[in-house]
């Protein structure tokens, strides 16, 4: 097997995840402000956190959907896949191209339901997990040394960020297993609802195959967000935006 059939559809993936960042942490703390009204917390607040996540995470799924689309289906068509040569991908554009010829421009947005339910309710959990950390860690340590306060800052983020990663996949990875298959079956006609799909993989697997690919999700999640919260978070200060 070579090398780059372990990065098939990397491309999309990477574009749609430096869109998607940028989208959701802007939008999350537009949207957090706006609903404190100017007004300074002394902690973190569900009923601020909550809805601003969900709503990021609701609109940053219609960009999700068509990367990860393309990404899925590249990675399914491996070189030594059953899959005709004729109907392979030679790139992540040939493959949005083919999608929207072959099943209209909605073709495009399959699985978008099922991205929209993992984005809102794995936000929800994700923002959440990251606040209250971040709270927690802060009262902890600020109080304790007022010396090496950037490298404090910078192992809370991590702590707190990676926290946050694993309960956003802890929650939401069945939906996740859900939309791969939905996005990446040959039948076109099959159904599109994430709630039948896992009803018919409880059956077969149980709760395990629900949550097929948990170890490799969470290897990687604690990394991925930990440097995403830090890099938002050094972003914050050098742009001189305060974080609550």
């Amino acid at each position: 097997m070579q090398i780059r059939g372990l990065y098939r559809g990397a491309t999309s993936s990477f574009v749609g995840m430096a869109f998607e960042s940028s989208l959701l942490f802007g939008i999350y703390s537009q949207t957090k402000q706006s609903l404190q009204g100017g007004v300074q917390s002394s902690g973190p607040q569900l009923q601020v956190i909550i809805p601003s996540a969900a709503y990021s995470g609701a609109l940053i799924s219609f960009v999700l959907c068509p990367s990860e689309l393309v990404k899925c289906r590249m990675q399914v068509q491996g070189t030594d896949s059953l899959v005709p040569r004729s109907r392979r991908y030679s790139s992540p554009l040939d493959c949005a191209l083919k999608a929207v010829k072959t099943e209209g421009v909605t073709g495009i947005f399959r699985g978008g339901f099922t991205t929209l339910l993992r984005e809102t309710i794995g936000n929800a959990v994700f923002f959440s997990v990251y606040e209250y950390v971040r709270y927690y860690m802060h009262s902890r340590l600020k109080a304790a040394s007022s010396e090496n306060s950037h490298l404090i800052d910078v192992g809370i983020g991590i702590v707190s960020g990676g926290l946050g990663g694993v309960g956003f996949w802890t929650a939401v990875l069945p939906l996740d297993v859900a939309k791969t298959l939905i996005q990446t079956t040959p039948d076109k006609s099959s159904t599109r609802n994430p709630f039948q799909i896992l009803s018919s993989i409880y059956r077969r697997a149980g709760v395990k195959g629900c949550y097929t690919g948990l170890g490799p999700t969470i290897v990687r999640a604690f990394p991925a967000n930990a440097a995403a919260i830090v890099t938002w978070e050094l972003a914050m200060k050098l742009l001189g935006i305060r974080h609550d």
